[in-house]
């Protein structure tokens, strides 16, 4: 039995950045053989186990032959008798084909690369120093995920290009309809990994570069005719939210932006299923962006109507990331520098207000003089109005 570090890991180690996750294969074993060892089986499609102690994945090594359509398809087949190499062959990229046996690693798993061997039999250190992204094999064909992946990593490392190569046959792939077998799930994680990237735009550029885009995000795309505007915004926009370490569910709004259409938005969101949170936020946003951005001419009433609106006062997280969207917009429109969106000061104290309202002590005060319903509503609605104009006056 042999156990070797392998992929990110070792992929990051070269690069000189922090290690997140490990992931280990295990060559020359049995199922049964690692159970004896207590590790604990929790593969489904394919053997894979925890390690007693630190809990990491540790996988049999396996081949996959495509079988059907889409990211399922496949065979496995994991053996004793499956080599190191036939298990890096099914990787999708060189960069994350490489290997570093146990023996060579410190007891944290760490190692020094100038003092490995590496185990690199597709050439993955050479792409590294290249700045490529090239697939390992053509079974890369069998897995349409790899192109999302390709895409992903395109926008982690902005620097890589992806190889020629590569990119023709992620073409001959979504030519062949291979994109369109994608279950919707996978392309939201993969989505959601890329946007959360220091430069998502270069997820797009790949996505368009390589035909895929239109498949996956129609809505962006839309028309012929206004199909590269879109993209450019949406580039635009998600790269300005990464440079504000946004999270996620904004991030995914602004992409919305560029959609603008709030039925196409909609229609985006449930085809990804994407989380309530993103598709609630983006639908806000798309509803209500004019509204923040011409609220500096509300007075207090209006205000506390838009609060309300929005719901802000149940859900004050939300409508804060609501402004954030809506000061990317504005930064990317060069309409204003980062930190001087107009709204954002006068919303976040109009919330503030609102929110000090003693709204239980009103309900009270109206209900003892015999009102209830929408006239207490009313009451708490004045009360609202009144402090939001206090603050606004002061």
């Amino acid at each position: 039995m042999e156990i070797y570090l392998v992929g990110g890991a070792v992929r990051d180690t070269l690069l000189g950045l922090p290690v997140k996750d490990r992931d280990w294969v295990v060559v020359g074993a049995s199922p049964q053989q690692l159970v004896d060892r207590g590790f604990v089986p929790v593969g489904k499609d394919f053997p894979v186990f925890l390690h007693p102690a630190s809990k990491e994945e540790y996988a049999l090594a396996r081949t996959e032959r495509n079988s059907a359509p889409g990211y399922k398809g496949f065979t496995v087949h994991a053996a004793p008798d499956v080599t190191l190499e036939q298990d890096l062959a099914r990787r999708d990229l060189t960069i994350n084909a490489m290997a570093v046996s146990r023996q060579q690693l410190a007891a944290d798993g760490s190692f020094d690369p100038a003092s490995v061997t590496l185990d690199d039999p597709y050439h993955g250190q050479r792409d590294l120093q290249r700045r490529v992204l090239r697939h390992v094999t053509d079974a890369f064909h069998d897995d349409p995920v790899r192109i999302l992946r390709v895409a992903r990593f395109a926008a982690r490392f902005d620097d890589f290009r992806v190889a020629d190569e590569t990119l023709a046959l992620m073409r001959s792939m979504v030519a062949n309809g291979e994109v369109d077998a994608l279950v919707a799930e996978r392309v939201w994680q993969e989505l959601a990994r890329g946007l959360m990237e220091d430069t998502p735009s270069r997820m797009l550029q790949v996505l368009a570069d390589c035909d895929a885009l239109a498949h996956l995000l129609p809505e962006l795309t839309g028309t012929p005719a206004e199909a590269g505007s879109a993209v450019q915004l949406g580039a635009r926009l998600i790269d300005e939210a990464a440079c504000e370490q946004a999270p996620l569910s904004v991030r995914f709004a602004s992409l919305c932006r560029a959609v603008a259409d709030p039925p196409r938005i909609a229609a985006l969101c449930a085809r990804l299923r994407a989380p309530n949170d993103c598709r609630d936020l983006a639908l806000l946003a798309a509803r209500e962006n004019a509204a923040i951005d011409d609220s500096g001419d509300r007075d207090a009433a209006g205000l506390v109507a838009l609060i309300e609106r929005c719901d802000a006062l149940r859900k004050p997280a939300r409508f804060h990331e609501l402004l954030q969207v809506c000061a990317i917009g504005a930064i990317v429109d060069a309409r204003i520098g980062a930190d001087a969106y107009p709204p954002l000061r006068r919303l976040h104290t109009a919330l503030a207000a609102a929110q000090a309202v003693p709204t239980d002590a009103i309900a009270r005060r109206e209900m003892a003089a015999g009102r209830s319903g929408p006239a207490v509503g009313a009451a708490i609605h004045a009360a609202r109005v009144e402090a939001v104009a206090a603050v606004s006056a002061a």
